[in-house]
């Protein structure tokens, strides 16, 4: 089944993207891009909720809103 996890993304003033949330302690990364730092955060998150035994996340609803960021 898969989960939500809402992330709070930034640039950062050096040019990256910083990712973190509230909803899987300990899941900070950063990358090149919104793509990278996407990609980099799911991966974190599987590895943190592979190593955690009581967490606790949203089911993905029937219906919700996703930004889509396109490049120019």
């Amino acid at each position: 089944m898969e989960k939500i996890i809402n992330l709070h993304i930034e640039k950062l003033p050096e040019g990256y993207y910083l990712a973190t949330t509230d909803d899987l302690q300990g899941l900070v990364v950063q990358g090149k891009t919104i793509a990278e730092t996407l990609e980099i955060a799911r991966d974190v998150a599987h590895k943190l909720i592979e190593s955690q035994v009581n967490i606790t996340l949203n089911p993905v609803a029937d219906s919700f809103d996703y930004p889509l960021v396109i490049g120019q």
